[in-house]
């Protein structure tokens, strides 16, 4: 493709074509099966049988996560639902890598195409020194095959394609997504609305979005404020690449960058805006900590922190879904889900140097879905 070519956004997307498509939709319309006609019953279940037989058995009845697990772990509907769940996992993956095979050698050429020409200014920053630590480089976060890191060829992009083929299916098929729109920034949308009612005075001159993934959120910022430097920090080098063509082909001028969100080398009290979006529940709690103090360094006087990710706190949640939650983090790719869930956030944010009075965490609904949001504000 030559660099005085027109780019558009169809140029770099994922693209199934109508038998990939009608095979995903029927895995998006299973798996959403699963997680509410089948959980359903199962918190039926619970409720009618299992919480009961297991008070009989030991004298109360169950009262925590772990408890529960012993309630169902046995019980025929609780193992079809976890064989269902986990295979629909396998047919997911299995569906969007057709497409990716098919269209990896064209998006490959056009990223080359997109990174040379830059039609939008942007630029992508890769970092041969970065050292992502294990366990968090050996986890195949949602069981992807290979994990993020997976590269099998010269400027791999397939671990971006096939995330991005499956986030919206994967997020519809929990109720999550936001407003129903068919627009790919819908949560980064969402982001930048809460943003704005905390900090109506605020106009970011510079942005950061932790742990961007594939990009496709951050677009939000960059068309909310376009003025803004906007920068898209991931640590994994498939998803740079591909956030980094992604915007390329939406006219977006983003920075992109390869680094570790608890070390992003960026100067002291240099940002105005910093956000991610589910990053926490996707590392592990210790690196939290280093995280929240990257931001208050990196944050300016004034500025925002605000970051997005799952409520599923056990005061918010009934014991059935604690337990299924558990089986996700044992089973299904989720590992540091329930350590993230577990953790008081304001202390951890008051441990990082948030001011208390200045500090938040709490929940904001868009539609039916419902987001855990943690921040603050520096004096």
């Amino acid at each position: 493709m030559a660099q005085n070519e027109t780019f558009t956004a169809r140029d770099f997307a994922f693209t199934p074509n109508h038998d990939e498509t009608a095979r995903q939709n029927f895995i998006g319309g299973f798996k959403k099966f699963i997680n509410f006609d089948v959980e359903a019953a199962l918190d039926r279940r619970f409720d009618a049988t299992l919480a009961p037989a297991y008070e009989a058995e030991h004298g109360a009845p169950p009262a925590t996560r772990k408890e529960a697990v012993a309630a169902v772990e046995n019980d025929p509907l609780f193992q079809t639902w976890s064989a269902l769940t986990f295979h629909s996992q396998n047919l997911m993956w299995d569906a969007v890598q057709d497409t990716t095979d098919r269209i990896i050698d064209d998006r490959i050429e056009t990223y080359r195409a997109l990174r040379d020409a830059r039609p939008a200014g942007g630029s992508v920053t890769l970092r041969d020194d970065l050292v992502v630590r294990a366990p968090v480089s050996t986890t195949e976060i949602h069981r992807q095959p290979g994990g993020y890191w997976r590269e099998r060829r010269a400027d791999d992009i397939e671990q971006g394609l096939n995330y991005t083929g499956t986030v919206e299916l994967y997020r519809s098929a929990k109720g999550m997504s936001a407003r129903g729109s068919l627009e790919k920034d819908t949560l980064g949308q969402f982001v930048a609305e809460v943003a704005q009612r905390r900090a109506p005075d605020l106009v970011p001159a510079r942005v950061l979005d932790m742990g961007c993934g594939t990009g496709e959120q951050t677009h939000a910022y960059k068309k909310l404020w376009p003025e803004a430097e906007v920068t898209g920090l991931e640590c994994a080098r498939p998803l740079v690449r591909f956030a980094h063509g992604t915007a390329e082909a939406n006219g977006l001028a983003i920075d992109f960058v390869e680094a570790n969100a608890a070390d992003t080398g960026l100067p002291d009290e240099s940002v105005d805006f910093i956000t991610s979006i589910i990053m926490f529940h996707e590392t592990t709690a210790a690196q939290t900590q280093e995280i929240l103090k990257e931001c208050w360094r990196l944050l300016k006087p004034g500025g925002l922190v605000l970051h997005l990710d799952v409520p599923y706190h056990a005061h918010r949640i009934p014991l059935i879904k604690q337990a299924t939650n558990d089986w996700q983090v044992r089973h299904n790719g989720e590992p540091f889900w329930t350590g993230f869930v577990e953790l008081d956030m304001m202390a951890e944010l008051t441990r990082a140097g948030f001011d208390p009075d200045h500090a938040f965490a709490d929940y904001e609904s868009a539609g039916a879905a419902t987001y855990f949001f943690f921040g603050g504000r520096k004096p």
